[in-house]
């Protein structure tokens, strides 16, 4: 008879590569709460698009609300414009409108480190659990 092993866990970090499609639909709230809760169970989080200013404030101030000494430790967030500042038409510029395209990657604190940030480039170190 055949003896049944059992796999073991893979090792690694999971990400969570969110579309901007998938996104648009949702409240602002379910934004935030689909962020966390990936970001809850260790992954780091990958937005296409990002979320507004407003959408990242309450996204920060629902984190400082759940924060526990025990488990969760909070997020790091680091996002950057996909198209600089000054870029696009000048109707565009004359609204005061900026690009909305941008790169947010969000990952537990505890897990996630920056280690550099620039107009190109988010270099992130992330440890296993």
């Amino acid at each position: 008879m055949a003896e049944v092993t059992e796999q073991p866990e893979p090792q690694g970090v999971q990400i969570d590569l969110i579309s901007g499609d998938r996104m648009e639909g949702l409240t602002s709230m379910e934004k935030i709460r689909l962020i966390l809760d990936g970001v809850h169970e260790g992954n780091i989080v990958i937005l296409e698009r990002g979320l507004s200013p407003d959408e990242e404030s309450k996204l920060i101030e629902v984190t400082m609300s759940e924060i526990n000494p025990d488990g969760f430790n909070g997020i790091e967030i680091e996002t950057y414009p996909q198209i600089e500042a000054g870029s696009g038409s000048f109707l565009e510029r004359l609204m005061g409108r900026t690009g909305e395209g941008k790169l947010t990657v969000i990952g537990p604190a505890n897990r996630i480190q920056t280690l550099h940030k620039d107009e190109e480039l988010i270099s992130a170190f992330v440890t296993h659990r």
